[in-house]
């Protein structure tokens, strides 16, 4: 396991306080810290200093958070995003998660918690470039977990960091419905609740790149319950 010693953690806040404090809290458990001011500021950090993670601030000038996380993820780029905003409505929470952000974490927050959820996103990074992590396959999908390279026959998928965990989560648990807490939890480590429609999206993301060729379903729903991996079956 890294440990935060090793860990490069960005941050993208235009609070002066708040991002001072992110600073002295983090360099206190061990981190190595960049703190920028504005969205372009985080993206030329993140091009030039290959940071293991960032904390990301959706209102921000000249560049704000979303902008920041979607351009990132338009690049392939699967750097590990906590999102961090003073916006507290379910929506909000979608959105970012939406445009490739890994958690969210609305403002205030306590500091305890944002560490904890740092922490936890610097486990799944471990975890998904072990090298001793197995490739995956379900019928003629191939799961590649220590170069996160996922192939439909010989067709490459791309896929941004959520949707590579999710579908490595069903194929891992393939034959299992698995419930709408499970992955939530698994995933994203918050449970939106059952008005949620964010999995769904992701779940439709998936399918959309898996079928993209007309190719037989492989993520299916179980209504009332969730979501399970199969080579075969109704969707």
């Amino acid at each position: 396991m890294t440990s935060a010693a090793n860990q490069h953690v960005l941050i993208a806040e235009d609070d002066r306080a708040v991002r001072e404090a992110l600073v002295r809290a983090l360099e206190l458990e061990g981190y190595r810290v960049t703190a920028t001011t504005n969205g372009a500021e985080c993206l030329d950090a993140v091009r030039s200093g290959e940071p293991d993670i960032l904390l990301l601030d959706v209102s921000m000038p000249l560049v704000d958070g979303l902008t920041v996380c979607r351009v990132l993820r338009s690049e392939e780029n699967r750097l590990p995003i906590l999102m961090l905003t003073a916006r507290t409505e379910t929506s909000d929470r979608v959105v970012g998660l939406d445009v490739g952000a890994d958690d969210y974490l609305p403002k205030p927050y306590d500091l305890d918690e944002l560490l904890a959820r740092l922490r936890a996103l610097v486990r799944r990074a471990d975890y998904s470039t072990a090298e001793t992590a197995a490739p995956l396959t379900l019928g003629d999908l191939r799961l590649d977990p220590s170069a996160r390279r996922v192939f439909r026959g010989e067709r490459e998928l791309v896929m941004s960091k959520t949707e590579f965990d999710l579908l490595e989560l069903l194929v891992q648990n393939q034959g299992i419905v698995l419930d709408h807490t499970t992955i939530y939890e698994r995933i994203w480590h918050y449970d939106f609740g059952p008005d949620s429609k964010n999995l769904a999206v992701y779940i439709g993301y998936l399918r959309r790149k898996t079928e993209e060729n007309g190719e037989q379903r492989l993520v299916h729903t179980v209504r009332g319950v969730g979501y399970t991996a199969r080579s075969s079956g109704a969707a």
